[in-house]
């Protein structure tokens, strides 16, 4: 995220799965317009001054005084801003929110998986409690203190809550999209229960490809090139990042070993889990546990 606004002249620090910034202090020279770009990240943006627009895969939406819109990750994005805009972008990642909020996410906030959430124009009443949980969150985060990401993860909530109270209650992304969008939501669907079965002992093996493309009755060649198409990353490297997605959630949330964890997540050995968290993460696993906030 931070390069990305680097490259167009702005400015976004970055050493975490959460940011939150000031809109007027991220954005270089005004207009712009941005590149197409496959972000990995949930971004959130409070408008309350601004016009512009912005594009996700083939849909393009305006923003004006007073937007809130919701992006997800694996989808072509770009914006273009035609004034200054004030307001706040915040940016998480599945990881974060699984660390600092709880395991089931996805669950209670189906949104998080949809293809394309549309954007919402509140009356000023309903607008400014966003506004006012934007400031929270940007004080918060700009403080030092012990508890910062576990208020900050409490916090996020709330904006998903209200997200999904005055917006998205009746939300199902599935009876919404095409069915190539389908298969991809599905597969992530599926990627997220058969996890959380694994981990409870449910079942006795993480699936493979092969696997989710046969629970949707797809040949796995049409499967990955499905998978690929609609969100810009194969099955496999799905399978891989929510596998180091749970690791990093039990080193974060258990006091388990990392052979223990290595175990639990169907590695062989402790040294194969290693070798595999550092490739995705440039960190050991036990790198990872020591590098958390105390």
């Amino acid at each position: 995220m931070s390069e990305f606004y680097a490259s167009m002249g702005g400015t976004l620090e970055q050493d975490v799965d959460f940011t939150i910034h000031r809109l007027e202090e991220v954005h270089g020279e005004i207009p712009i317009k941005s590149p197409l770009f496959r972000a990995n990240y949930y971004s959130i943006l409070i408008i309350r001054q601004g016009h512009g627009r912005y594009i996700i895969d083939s849909q393009s939406y305006p923003t004006q005084d007073g937007t809130i819109y919701f992006t997800n990750p694996g989808h072509i994005k770009g914006f273009e801003i035609y004034e200054l805009s004030y307001g706040y972008v915040i940016t998480f990642s599945e990881s974060f929110l699984k660390q600092y909020v709880h395991e089931n996410i996805l669950d209670e906030f189906p949104f998080l998986i949809a293809e394309v959430a549309p954007p919402s124009y509140p009356d000023r009443e309903i607008f400014q409690i966003f506004d006012d949980l934007g400031s929270q969150l940007l004080q918060e985060y700009l403080a030092d203190s012990a508890y910062k990401f576990k208020v900050i993860g409490s916090l996020t909530v709330v904006l998903l809550l209200k997200i999904k109270e005055r917006f998205w209650q009746a939300y199902d992304p599935l009876t919404e999209i095409p069915t190539s969008s389908a298969i991809a939501l599905t597969f992530k669907r599926n990627l997220e229960n058969h996890f959380r079965d694994f981990l409870a002992g449910k079942c006795d093996r993480l699936f493979q490809v092969q696997d989710y493309a046969q629970a949707q009755y797809l040949h796995p060649s049409y499967f990955s090139t499905v998978i690929k198409r609609k969100t810009g990353k194969s099955a496999n490297t799905w399978i891989a990042e929510k596998t180091i997605t749970e690791a990093q959630s039990l080193l974060v949330r258990s006091s388990e070993s990392i052979q223990e964890i290595a175990f639990r997540l169907g590695f062989k050995d402790a040294a194969h889990f290693s070798r595999f968290f550092k490739k995705h993460t440039e960190l050991s696993p036990l790198g990872f546990r020591q590098s958390l906030p105390s």
